[in-house]
């Protein structure tokens, strides 16, 4: 075969249309994922450069932003600066009923509890039996003197009436005994208390009557001596007749001389010193008023607090605590309040436990501080003896801590008993302003180098200027001024209290 014969054979047939379309759609599609691609590639490069950044370009943002003014708005209101404080709801008159210094009776064992009738909540009115000790009663009785000492008959003073007007006013009279005079009738008074809550009462004189009898066999024996020295032994000289209750002597026998005048008069002067003896020993007989036997309370009907005693066991600490009396609120202070407060501020006794709120005043804040001791007790009832435990309703000591300065206060109007026992929120009002008055926030005043204070005005176009005022009272971050020039500064005006950034609230 020739070489032109080879060449023609090897010349490719022509292509079909079915090849022609396939090849093109290869052709498309390669294109299509180029251009994805590379849009894909543009994306992700603007994305890295929104979040990756230079140092130097952080460093800049970290700058401090412009800064601009922040304002607040001038106030017209009645400013008031408060003292927070908490505070217990306590009774007026709070006593602690012990058996310290109680006499047991017979023997000297230990004083045991031997009725406790009351449980805490009960009321309790005067005359009423309290508790037993050891066989012996304690029980209440109205006054507000401290019983301080054991009342015996012939002792005088202002808690001997005391005792006269509460036994009276339990219906006991005591007769033609002055006032103040512990006599016949305020014996018998005393003797009818104790029968009527069912007991004997301590005699005070503890000997079983051998002084009373010993006073009166000497003046029967000076009657026998005034006889036999030819005297009269009665009521009065010369009367021949003996003294009243006082047994015939034997006198002198018949033809006896009647004795000289010197024995005589000295027979007489030894039956007046008998009998003399004899009054007092009289008058020094019959009941007494132990001072742990009684609990002098104000007001009536009081209320049992707490009971500490059980029927049978040692009665070696307080049996039990009553309180009597007004409800008041009662708070210690710190110096640095003690210095804000005062007699007759406004307060707000707020109880969350009750959700309602009342108002009172401060009635008294101590000038001296106090030591450990329960709430509500008084200094009329630390002193009240040895009835009434001074150490307090809550076991304290009595001196062990410091407590800062006893502030109370009076409400308004009596609180509900619920109150009793609460701790409560107080708000005192220390200062306010007399009636409304322009009030600013503290950071809004500033003093220049001239000495004068002035706030700053800011106008709605962002233009300040400084206006001159006076200062007065201040109260929860804001205080009261009045501009030295009338009309410089009024409600609503803006005045400048710091810096914001710019772009801020304002």
């Amino acid at each position: 075969m020739s070489e032109l014969d080879r060449t023609v054979e090897t010349v490719p047939a022509p292509a079909s249309a079915e090849d022609d379309r396939g090849g093109l759609a290869r052709g498309r599609r390669v294109v299509l994922g180029v251009v994805g691609g590379a849009a894909l590639m543009a994306v992700g490069g603007l994305l890295a450069t929104a979040l990756v950044k230079s140092p130097a370009q952080v460093a800049a943002e970290a700058g401090p932003p412009t800064q601009g003014a922040l304002t607040a708005e001038v106030e017209r209101r009645v400013l008031a600066e408060t003292v927070v404080m908490r505070g217990t709801v306590v009774a007026g008159q709070s006593v602690t009923v012990s058996p310290q210094g109680l006499r047991t009776g017979e023997g000297s064992g230990a004083a045991v509890v031997t009725k406790l009738p009351l449980k805490p909540g009960d009321p309790v009115k005067a005359g009423q039996l309290l508790a037993e000790v050891s066989g012996r009663p304690v029980f209440a009785l109205h006054g507000s003197l401290p019983m301080y000492r054991d009342l015996k008959p012939g002792a005088t003073g202002d808690d001997v009436a005391q005792l006269q007007q509460a036994l009276r006013e339990l219906g006991h009279g005591t007769g033609e005994d002055a006032r103040g005079l512990f006599g016949p009738g305020t014996k018998a008074a005393l003797a009818a208390r104790y029968k009527a809550v069912g007991y004997d009462p301590l005699p005070a004189v503890a000997d079983g009557g051998s002084a009373l009898k010993a006073a009166r066999e000497a003046v029967r024996s000076a009657q026998w001596a005034v006889e036999d020295a030819g005297g009269a032994g009665g009521a009065g000289a010369g009367t021949g007749q003996p003294a009243p209750g006082a047994t015939p002597g034997p006198g002198p026998g018949p033809g006896k001389a009647s004795g000289s005048g010197r024995e005589l008069a000295r027979a007489r002067e030894a039956l007046t010193e008998a009998r003399t003896a004899l009054a007092a020993a009289e008058a020094a007989d019959g009941p007494m008023l132990p001072a742990a036997e009684t609990v002098f309370l104000g007001n009536f009907p009081a209320r049992v607090g707490y009971v500490g005693g059980q029927v049978g066991a040692a009665a070696s600490g307080p049996v039990l605590t009553l309180s009597a009396g007004e409800l008041v609120v009662e708070a210690y202070l710190k110096e640095d309040k003690k210095q804000l407060l005062r007699a007759g501020m406004t307060v707000l006794i707020s109880s969350e436990l009750a959700g309602s709120d009342a108002r009172g005043r401060v009635s008294a804040v101590a000038a001296e501080r106090s030591g450990t001791q329960a709430a509500g007790r008084t200094q009329q009832d630390q002193a009240q003896g040895q009835g009434q435990d001074a150490k307090g309703t809550g076991g304290g000591s009595g001196g062990g801590g410091d407590l800062g300065y006893r502030m109370v206060i009076r409400p308004d109007q009596p609180l509900p008993a619920s109150f009793a026992g609460q701790d409560v929120r107080l708000t005192v009002e220390s200062a306010a302003t007399d009636g409304e008055a322009l009030v600013v926030p503290v950071t809004a005043v500033s003093a220049g180098a001239d000495g004068r204070t002035v706030v700053t005005a800011q106008g709605a176009d962002g233009a300040q200027r400084r206006v001159e005022v006076r200062i007065g009272t201040s109260g929860d971050g804001y205080v009261a001024v009045a501009p030295v020039q009338s009309g410089a500064l009024t409600a609503g005006t803006r005045v400048v209290v710091g810096a914001a950034p710019k772009g801020a609230p304002r």
